[in-house]
């Protein structure tokens, strides 16, 4: 092949690798933004997730009648010379379902303290929007530190997964406010829901467990 039509290969080549990359639909991300300077002794952070509901596999179980199940925790840390020290953490989850005899989405979050009831966010007609609830902000009830002297920074975890057959009906008694903690004021109702069994269970459907990690820059209040 002369060196001339090389060139046009792998211009060619190069081409269709961009076309390729530019078809592939964006990365869902996890984020933690710090508040103003002037607010850090006052003001919790704020976790931004997008995209968490775009690939194939969660659209596909979400229509079948698997919840999803966002579960975020937050935590925050002191930043020292060897080995850092968690202060404090919390714990939220988002649950979002597809009702297919109503057609519609609905999103609903349990808050980080013990014993609160379900917020719900909203009924949607298209997937998107429900995505885009989940993509607010979300500012949850955690301590910020005080200590002018320290270092710190907030670590921010955040696991997806696909709920059982087992876990529907919990979901449902959770969302309808009657689920007494299995728990009993021990931990939040959301992360009550089944982990064990139920996660091997999604994934023998093919469902996935995913998890995302983020953290802030480290700062003083």
């Amino acid at each position: 092949m002369r060196p001339r039509a090389w060139v046009l290969v792998l211009a060619a080549a190069l081409a269709a690798r961009a076309a390729a990359q530019q078809r592939q639909p964006p990365e869902p991300t996890l984020d933690v933004v710090l508040p103003a300077d002037s607010a850090r002794a006052t003001q919790a952070p704020a976790v931004v997730s997008t995209r968490m509901l775009e690939d194939r596999t969660t659209r596909d179980l979400l229509h079948s009648g698997f919840p999803a199940r966002l579960t975020y925790r937050l935590e925050l840390w002191e930043a020292r010379t060897i080995f850092d020290s968690r202060v404090r953490q919390v714990e939220w989850d988002v649950i979002v379902r597809y009702d297919p005899l109503a057609k519609h989405y609905t999103v609903s979050r349990i808050g980080e303290r013990v014993g609160e009831r379900v917020t719900p966010l909203g009924t949607f007609a298209d997937l998107h929007d429900a995505q885009d609830v989940t993509a607010r902000p979300y500012v949850p009830d955690i301590a910020p530190p005080t200590d002018h002297k320290r270092r710190y920074y907030y670590f921010v975890s955040l696991e997806v997964v696909m709920l059982s057959v087992s876990d529907i009906s919990e979901v449902q008694r959770w969302l309808q406010g009657e689920a007494t903690p299995a728990i009993e004021g021990k931990q939040n109702a959301g992360t009550a829901l089944g982990r064990g069994l139920g996660t091997l269970f999604t994934r023998m459907l093919g469902g996935q467990v995913r998890t995302y990690h983020s953290h802030s820059a480290i700062f003083r209040p």
